[in-house]
């Protein structure tokens, strides 16, 4: 028969059991961080710069661009994406050069361009400054007198007839699709990511039609990248999948088109509202994406950005530094690039100094000193600030107290007068652009006021 002690040490046993079952049961419901990898260190307050470099200089080589870098540095931009440098095909080439992504060796440099010295040279140089060097890279089809072709016909996707195709649903008649059900061919191009980063160190990809090559692909890609080195990963493409354990940053279309839509069609502030609370609410806060206003081939509806934005553009510009996001500076757009560059012929950029240089460049230098602006999980989430016109103007802060950012645009075309409704702003902030003070009061449930332009917008960091 058990005793009173027994007893007692019986229930002991029997309440840390417990205690361990709901420990357990507690682990259960833990969150899980979705994105299962570190971003690379200098990746955190990072600015994209796509470069052309045929249509860079006269020239449109590495050495001659190689010279730019300096300039380049000094805006303060920090990853510079390169479009494809490999050997452009012959086979049913579109238009006097050919488009860079129709790839006739993956693991070579286009002549046109100078030679494997020179782009050694140009990512050294680029290193040497603080910069950063990522590859546009054509995952998903080559060019059709690439030797894989032939080498290994069976990597490439087929007609019902059997001859060898384009990508399905698309004009790229200059390419052939490859198949990746193909072990082969998988290894060889993971070995071929490796190759430019193994012997030419740089620092990355930005993946062409990135959804159109399958996941488990690029996430083990992406491993075997790191083992390496520390690799950012882009993706053109904008699932949030591809963020779990292969890209850094995806393409956030939806941004653009939110722009784009509330210029065109005067509906305010309600499409980028939208589109940074979905952002909010079903996208990682690890995930970087990647908001522009200008590409390479995206930049518009019928015309360059600045034509569709109009009097917004400078607005767009500056929202994209300052919400959520990783903002990409399209090579021109500094000097006004007036038009969408020819894609298949030399259209070499007209370098002026342009209106829009020194903003960028004080964009950049805020985006770098403000830990509330930078890059994914490492920046701040944007808190709305509601005001008397929301339905027109946009305002919200980043950071903690004493460290934060207020932003305010008006996305209308008249002038707007509004109070804030909510006290979440203030404090005593300077114009992050003009140097000007401001101070916004401190009695709670008060309603603080400010004047803007049509598309007007001010940005101020906290005073400390």
């Amino acid at each position: 028969m058990m005793g009173r002690t027994g007893t007692a040490f019986a229930g002991i046993i029997a309440l840390a059991a417990c205690s361990e079952v709901a420990q357990d049961a507690a682990a259960n419901y833990e969150p899980e961080p979705y994105v299962q990898f570190e971003n690379a260190e200098w990746t955190r307050d990072a600015v994209i710069y796509q470069l052309n470099t045929r249509q860079f200089t006269t020239e449109g080589t590495f050495a001659a661009t190689e010279a730019q870098l300096p300039r380049l540095a000094d805006m303060g931009v920090d990853i510079i994406w390169l479009m494809p440098i490999h050997p452009i095909g012959e086979v049913n080439r579109k238009g006097e050069m050919g488009s860079p992504y129709a790839v006739r060796d993956y693991r070579a440099v286009n002549p046109d361009l100078g030679t494997e010295e020179e782009f050694r040279a140009f990512v050294d140089e680029a290193h040497r400054l603080g910069l950063k060097v990522i590859l546009d890279w054509v995952a998903n089809h080559s060019a059709w007198d690439n030797p894989l072709t032939e080498q290994h016909p069976d990597w490439y996707t087929r007609t019902p007839e059997g001859e060898l195709m384009p990508p399905q649903g698309t004009d790229w008649v200059d390419t052939v699709d490859f198949d990746y059900s193909q072990p082969a061919l998988r290894e060889y191009m993971t070995e071929s990511l490796a190759y430019w980063v193994r012997e030419f160190d740089i620092d990355g990809y930005r993946a062409d039609v990135a959804g159109y090559v399958p996941l488990d692909f690029w996430e083990t890609a992406r491993a075997e990248l790191n083992a390496i080195k520390p690799v950012f990963m882009l993706a053109e493409w904008q699932t949030r999948d591809l963020h779990r354990n292969a890209f850094d940053a995806t393409y956030a279309w939806g941004w653009k088109e939110a722009m784009q839509e509330l210029v065109a069609n005067g509906s305010g502030a309600g499409p980028i509202r939208g589109y940074y609370a979905a952002q909010a609410t079903t996208w990682p806060s690890a995930a970087y994406r990647m908001v522009y206003t200008d590409n390479h081939d995206q930049n518009s509806w019928d015309g360059v950005a600045s034509d569709i934005y109009g009097p917004a553009y400078e607005a767009a510009i500056a929202l994209s530094f300052v919400g959520n996001g990783i903002p990409l500076i399209y090579n021109g757009q500094e000097a006004d690039l007036d038009r969408q560059l020819e894609f298949f012929k030399k259209d070499e950029i007209e370098w002026r100094e342009g209106r829009y240089d020194n903003l960028f460049r004080q964009l950049i230098a805020l985006k770098t000193q403000e830990r509330a602006l930078w890059n994914g999980r490492y920046g701040a989430p944007m808190i709305e600030v509601p005001n008397s016109a929301s339905d027109k103007v946009f305002s919200f802060v980043r950071g903690e107290r004493g460290e934060r950012i207020l932003a305010v645009f008006n996305l209308s075309g008249e002038a707007q007068d509004i109070e804030f409704s909510l006290a979440r702003h203030t404090g005593s902030y300077t114009d992050a652009l003009s140097g000007e003070e401001a101070v916004f009061g401190e009695s709670e449930g008060e309603a603080y006021g400010i004047s803007l332009d049509p598309w007007g917008y001010r940005i101020f960091r906290e005073r400390r």
